[in-house]
Formats: structure tokens, sequence, C-alpha cells
């Protein structure tokens, strides 16, 4: 087991509906007390540390006037909360980051990229094929240039991966498609065991909870683009992890309070 830690880093808030996003329209007489208003989802990036470079899970959301104005209404970034303003809090730049690798390429996920411009970045491969050419309905998640936008990784060189692959000792990435046609997740050894990071394969831990009344084996989230891959990915990464506390999903609010108590997992 390599003695790798992870640093949690929230780069912004996304307010979103639950019962349009967090929740299958399914499962919603089942699920206790789900909110009719918005809620605030952090948006986390995780650093990992101890091997022979640094590398970073996703780079996190975009400032606050192009997040409110181009994806979600209400969406913030608080000052200091931008990835490279989070790295220099705990003593790095962007330039020493020697890896980044993409669980997909949705606009929460790859701001600031132009930054990092040592890193390698390693995306998979269908869903780079799909990022640059999304069917309309998905041009604002990967940010299309018919919007008249710049795309963060306009230009910039990827190294794709096409299934389970070790990118350094200690770090594997594995397919878990659904809620984007090429999502991966991010599977790091160290000393509590192997975390992973599981990028919007869920949104949040409820969405591993069963539902025996309907026969489910999960509470299914409401935004993907493939239900049938969505569920048996959720199902992977509840067989994959040693327990639940491995798990490491973007969104999760709860995290905000856990990551402030254990600002670095895996010591």
């Amino acid at each position: 087991m390599a003695n790798l830690t992870i640093r949690p880093i929230n780069t912004g808030y996304i307010p979103t509906f639950p019962k349009q996003y967090h929740y299958h329209h399914s499962t919603h007489e089942y699920v206790k007390n789900i909110s009719d208003q918005k809620v605030a989802l952090p948006v986390f990036t995780y650093l990992i540390e101890g091997g022979k470079e640094l590398i970073l899970v996703d780079t996190g959301m975009a400032w606050t006037e192009r997040a409110d104005k181009y994806h979600h209404g209400g969406s913030y970034q608080p000052e200091g909360m931008a990835i490279h303003e989070q790295l220099a809090k705990v003593g790095y730049k962007c330039e020493d980051i020697g890896k980044v690798i993409f669980t997909h390429l949705h606009w929460d996920h790859i701001f600031y990229m132009e930054k990092f411009t040592k890193a390698q970045f390693i995306a998979h491969r269908t869903e780079y094929e799909f990022a640059l050419n999304p069917i309309p309905l998905y041009y604002k998640s990967y940010e299309h240039p018919a919007l008249g936008n710049r795309r963060p990784f306009e230009g910039l060189k990827f190294d794709v991966v096409d299934g389970e692959e070790e990118i350094v000792e200690g770090v594997r990435v594995f397919p878990t498609p659904g809620h984007s046609p090429g999502h991966q997740s991010v599977e790091v050894d160290t000393k509590d065991g192997s975390y992973i990071c599981a990028g919007d394969a869920f949104f949040l831990m409820a969405n591993l909870d069963p539902i025996p009344q309907i026969h489910y084996t999960i509470t299914p989230p409401a935004r993907y683009a493939d239900i049938v891959a969505c569920w048996k990915s959720i199902e992977l990464h509840k067989k994959r992890a040693a327990h639940p506390g491995l798990l490491l999903p973007c969104h999760e609010p709860t995290f905000v309070e856990r990551f402030d108590k254990t600002p670095v997992l895996g010591l």
C-alpha cells in the first residue's frame, strides 16, 4: 500500500434543485425531507501528495461571474477559493502539479487549466472525444464554442486512457460512466486504505443508500447521460470501496465540515 495522502480542496458552490439533480423522481416519496429549494453544493478537487510528483484530481469550477451567467444561477466562487489560490494557501503553485487526472470534463471540473503549464492532463478517451463534439443538450456542460465561450481545455494536449489503468504507483483510474459518457474515478492507496475520488459518479453519499421498498440497491441521482451505466457505476463504487468513508464524491455538502476537521486524508 502506497503512503500517499489526499488533500480535499473546495473551489466554490453550485446551487441546484435536489429533485432535479440529486434524487431521481422515482425516489422522492421514499427519501425524507427533500428540499424544494436550491441547495448549494461544494465543488471539491483532490490533491494527491506523498509521491514522486503532485497529482490533482480535477481543477474545479469557474469564477462567480462565469459560473452564474453560463451555468447554474447563483453559483459562486468566494474570494480565495479558485484552485490556484487554494493551492497557494498550502504552499504550492500550479506549476508544481505534475499530473491532472480528470474524472470528466464538465465545466465545474476543468477551470483554470491554462495555469497548470507543466502538468500532464489525463482523461478517458470517450469523455475527451465527447467533450470536443457533444450533442447540443450538453453544450453548456462542456462550454461548447457555439455558446461564444472559449473552452478551458481549448488547444491543450490530453493523454487519454481507455479503461482501468495505473497512472503511477498507488494511483489508478477506472471507468465509471453514466453521469457523463466517459466518466472515470481515481483510486488512491493510503495508510487508511484505498480512497476513491468519485467525481460526479454520484452527487451525495445518500445516493449509495438502498430503497428496499422498491427493490433499489441505491438511490439514483436525477442527472445522468445514461441511467443504466450510472446505476452500475454507483454499485461498483459500493463494491470496490472497503467502506463508505473511503468514497469521495465531488459535491457532498457534509464534506465541508468533515474536511475542516480533517484537512488531509491518509496520514
